[in-house]
């Protein structure tokens, strides 16, 4: 893998050299950084290697498309000059018309979020799921050990569009779907808008977005799901943050565990973000429950797993400060442009 990086980043520094446009140049971007770019592929193609190859791989993966970055950067300048000094020797300019305001947008905070997770998760071998956000209650509930009279199936917590499809409450449906298609080792992440009948606050929305996990293989433990968030809390928040569980309940998992991170503000000593605890609230997780694996058709007494799950504008208002849920779907180019 180590010489396809290099093949990589040589045949990459060539034609980026030998890019003669603007066009052509955005297109080699793509080509080798986008989402379904040659670096791309060499990351979703980690889960193949061995635990101590990945960080080896991942990090000079990231090295290489810095690199990229760079020369990609030096490149687009030096056409853009080139463009300028030619419109100069061949067209007449009236320096006294009034210019045009061009405003320039950006990506999302949400949108940001989900494309960080991807990259750290990709980066430790997962591969990203995706499923429909109109489910079946089967896959909704039933599949995920949520029994017919538990409170979540009531139609004042979830839209039901009739008595067997609703709009997904959470993205583990993906989950249960994956687990029926395909035999372990799994190792994914789902993420995806989900819908409840929640009223509108400051942390509240009858639309949001979340990032699920799973894993499935053999021998699977606690200490796995905890050294797992340990590792993205500290990619997505920074190095010094830690991690603690809480115990919890949820009907999918068992052992099921809330997870908080130290606060990245104060370190843990008190501030307004997390309201003077030193910790906040960041996902659910835990073990999947043996009648899950059973109703995907996994043998439990073969298989173990861990599952975690979380909300991306959760995500978003502590990394960035926010207060207010509704800022993030409001669309005021005056917010959105900090970004």
């Amino acid at each position: 893998m180590k010489e396809e990086i290099a093949k990589i980043k040589e045949n990459s520094t060539t034609e980026i050299a030998n890019c003669g446009d603007i066009k052509a140049l955005s297109d080699l971007k793509v080509k080798y950084l986008g989402k379904k770019g040659e670096l791309t592929l060499v990351l979703r193609g980690m889960g193949k290697l061995s635990p101590e190859e990945r960080p080896v791989i991942g990090s000079l993966v990231n090295q290489v498309r810095d690199e990229l970055d760079i020369i990609i950067q030096k490149k687009e300048k030096e056409l853009k000059r080139q463009e300028l000094l030619k419109k100069l020797e061949t067209e007449n300019i009236d320096v006294t018309e009034p210019s045009k305001k061009i405003t320039l947008g950006s990506l999302h905070p949400i949108t940001q979020i989900i494309n960080e997770v991807e990259e750290i998760f990709l980066g430790m071998g997962y591969k990203i799921a995706d499923g429909p956000e109109v489910e079946k209650a089967i896959y909704n509930f039933d599949k995920l050990n949520t029994p017919p009279d538990h409170p979540a199936r009531d139609i004042q917590d979830t839209f039901y569009i009739t008595d067997d499809i609703v709009l997904r409450s959470q993205t583990s449906p993906v989950q249960a779907r994956v687990m029926e298609e395909q035999k372990p080792p799994i190792k994914i992440i789902c993420p995806g808008a989900v819908y409840r009948s929640d009223s509108v606050d400051a942390t509240h929305s009858p639309v949001f977005h979340q990032i699920e996990g799973l894993v499935i293989d053999k021998n699977i433990s606690m200490t796995d799901l905890k050294g797992t968030l340990e590792m993205f809390a500290k990619k997505c928040l920074g190095e010094n943050t830690k991690i603690r569980f809480r115990p919890h309940h949820f009907p999918f998992t068992e052992p099921s565990a809330e997870a908080d991170v130290s606060c990245f503000v104060c370190g843990g000593k008190g501030c307004r973000v997390c309201k003077q605890e030193g910790w906040i609230e960041l996902l659910g997780c835990g073990m999947v429950h043996p009648n899950v694996l059973k109703n995907c058709g996994i043998n439990p007494e073969e298989y173990s797993g861990f599952a975690f799950g979380f909300g991306v504008e959760r995500i978003a208002m502590a990394k960035f400060g926010i207060e207010d849920m509704r800022l993030l779907f409001e669309n005021d180019a005056r917010f959105l442009k900090q970004f």
